[in-house]
Parts: C-alpha cells; structure tokens; sequence
C-alpha cells in the first residue's frame, strides 16, 4: 500500500497541475500583483496534499471501520504539515497587514468584511450539500427530535464553533467532509484575537473590537480549544517580521535555502511519526514557512502561473475534497464495493477523481468565491455609511 501510495500521489499531483492548467484563465485567473507570490503558490498544494491524507484515511476506513491517522506517515504528514503550514500563513499574512497598518491606520472592519465573505458564502454551499447528503442518508430512519436537528444544524453553520454534532442521527455526520472544518475555529479565533496582538505592536483597534476579543477568549476557554496550535501562529507572525530584512530575503530566495526547505521537510517526515513529536518537527516547520515566506521559490515550483492557479482554489479544495469522497464511496461504489478495491485498484480511483475535484472546486471558486472577495469593498462601504447614517440620528437635537 506505501509504495502504490506514493507513486499515486505523485500521479495524483500531475494530474491536478494538468487539469488546473485546462482550466485556468477559464475558472480560475491567476493575480499579477502581490507581493507573497511563494505563498500563493504554496497555498494550493497544501489542499491538495489534505486531499491525500484522507484519501488515505478513506482506504482504511472502509476497511476498519475507525476513522484515525493512516499507518504511511507520508501520508500522516500530509495532512498535519500542510494545516501547520496553513495556519502559519494566517499568522503571516493578518500579523503583516496589523505592521503595515502603524503607519497609515488600520481598517477593522474592512478587515472582518473581508474574513466574512471570504469564508462564509462557500462554506454555507457546503452547508447545504451536507444537510443534502444527511437528508438523503437518513431519509427512511427513525425521526430526530426537531429541536436537537436545529441544535445541531446551527452549530454548523456557525463554523462549528460550538461544536459538530451528529445531524438527525447520522453518527460520523463529520466524516461527510473528512472533518476539516475543524480548522476553522481556530482562524476565527486568531482573526478575533488580532486587537489584542495589535496592542501589543502599538496601534489602538477601536473599544467594540477589544470586546470581540474578550468575547472569543471567553468562548475558547468554555469550549476546551487548544492552545497548542499558537505556535504555528506564532511562526507564521515571526516570518512577517524577518521578511522585513533584505538580507533575509537574498538569502531565502537562493538555492541553498531552497535545498533547505526540501531537508526540513524530508527529516520531519523520515524521522518524526508526527508533527505533534516534540518541539523539533515544529521548529523545522517554522524554519521552513519562513524561508518560504521570504521568497523562495522551490527551485521555480511555486512561480508557476499553474501552481498559483491551484493556490486560488485552495480554500474550495480543503473544504469541499471531502464530500466528494464521501459521495464516491458511499454513493456511487457503496461501501461494500469500496472495500473490496485492491491498493492497486483504490489509488487508480483517486488519481481518475482529480480532475472532477479541480473542475467542481475551479467552478465554486469563479461561482461563490470570487463574487464574494469583489463585494468586500461595497459591504463595508455599505455597513460604514449605515453606521455613520445611525450615530448622526443620535446626536440629531
């Protein structure tokens, strides 16, 4: 299974750049301007390596019947390097902006207008899919009480904050998306955290924000999250400030640095089971995101104009992979055929399914995303004259 696994990902990967190259300029059209290119282009094969993860997860799953980290710790890394990675770019990008912002002012709420509608329009097109997909699978079981099915369906909508509970039933109802919503929580909660790391480099967010922030610092405390996931915040903040040195980024964008890229990452994947391993895989991560963040480029990799096309995608990939494994297994195989696959067999399957998921993720990217990303300036132009509209009638005699 290891080896068919490894030659399947790198399969896997071609056919994505492949199809990612038909469609781009189509779906999906690659930005001119910005000034972290390596990480645009780092962004989409990060989804795709999710993607992986769970196909691998899948396999065993449909053997097992337990849903746990696959026995390939290629494929363990897959998954856990790429959302460390994923959440260092938060902490770059948003710790970044608040630099930035010292000198010619910060814009709040543009800021969570953004975080709204970047997030929120596709992720409630996965609402719906999954309440479908719910429906559809417990259609001809014993009725669920109402009020615990709206419970459950609003802890959903709200980014699972409140948590992911089983809908009408349905144990696993997480399982329908490979369970990667549980990530977003955790962006919120950084996002929500920014007006207290903002005081902390000297700017003064508005009152209303600090509120939000003592309001999210409340409910990550009720609910049990983790502060363990604050380092690689942390790295990704520590990578917006080294970006800063020229004689940082010289040395980041040459070749030795990308030599050493590719050797943190390969010792964390030979030599650590898991991320989580002690203090060293992670340290290694950050030294690695940093080199990244600072413009290298991996030998040309992640300039391409196809690499960064897929990064446009990422969200729709990490969000929406697992539906669509959930539905081919469950669907269209059905489980007792799925189990029946061979290696052989279940890896020629996911790297035939490649194209559909660029297709269908490059369609809700030019559908649902994009749209939303445009409509940010009118939002918050919108709430700001509301808000301005209101306080003049306050102080109206």
């Amino acid at each position: 299974m290891d080896i068919i696994g490894v030659f399947a990902a790198l399969a896997a990967v071609m056919v994505a750049l492949l199809s990612t190259h038909l469609i781009a300029n189509k779906l999906v059209t690659v930005s001119s301007s910005g000034r972290f290119v390596t990480i645009d282009g780092l962004r989409g094969y990060l989804a795709f390596f999710v993607f992986l993860h769970h196909s691998c997860i899948w396999y065993y799953y449909l053997q097992s019947g337990n849903w746990a980290l696959p026995p390939s710790r290629l494929f363990v890394h897959f998954g856990q390097v790429s959302v460390a990675l994923f959440f260092m770019i938060t902490g770059f990008l948003f710790f970044n902006k608040l630099l930035e912002g010292r000198k010619g002012g910060f814009d709040w709420l543009r800021l969570y207008v953004s975080r709204f509608l970047r997030l929120m329009p596709l992720y409630l097109f996965f609402i719906v899919i999954l309440f479908i997909i719910v429906w559809v699978v417990t259609k001809d079981g014993p009725a669920q009480p109402l009020e615990k099915n709206l419970i459950g369906a609003l802890k959903w909508i709200g980014f699972r904050v409140f948590g992911a509970p089983d809908l009408n039933g349905l144990l696993g109802t997480r399982y329908i998306n490979a369970g990667v919503t549980w990530t977003l929580p955790y962006e919120w909660f950084f996002y929500l955290f920014l007006p207290v790391i903002a005081l902390v480099v000297g700017s003064r967010p508005p009152f209303q924000y600090l509120c939000l922030t003592v309001l999210a610092i409340y409910i990550f405390n009720l609910y049990g999250y983790s502060v363990d996931f604050g380092w690689l915040f942390l790295g990704g903040m520590g990578a917006s400030i080294l970006v800063r040195y020229d004689r940082f980024t010289t040395f980041a964008a040459s070749k030795l640095a990308a030599c050493i890229v590719v050797g943190a990452l390969a010792f964390t994947v030979m030599h650590y089971p898991t991320i989580y391993s002690g203090s060293e895989p992670r340290l290694l991560l950050v030294v690695a995101f940093c080199l990244v963040a600072g413009g290298n480029n991996l030998f040309g990799l992640l300039e391409l104009k196809v690499s960064r096309a897929m990064g446009e995608m990422a969200y729709s990939i990490y969000l929406l992979h697992g539906v669509l494994l959930f539905v081919l297994f469950k669907f269209v195989f059905g489980s007792v055929s799925a189990r029946q696959l061979t290696p052989l067999q279940y890896w020629a399957v996911i790297v035939s399914i490649v194209p559909v998921l660029i297709l269908f993720c490059g369609l809700t990217f030019r559908l649902i995303e994009k749209p939303a990303m445009r409509s940010v300036g009118g939002l918050t132009d919108w709430i700001r004259s509301k808000k301005k509209i209101h306080l003049e009638s306050e102080n109206a005699p």
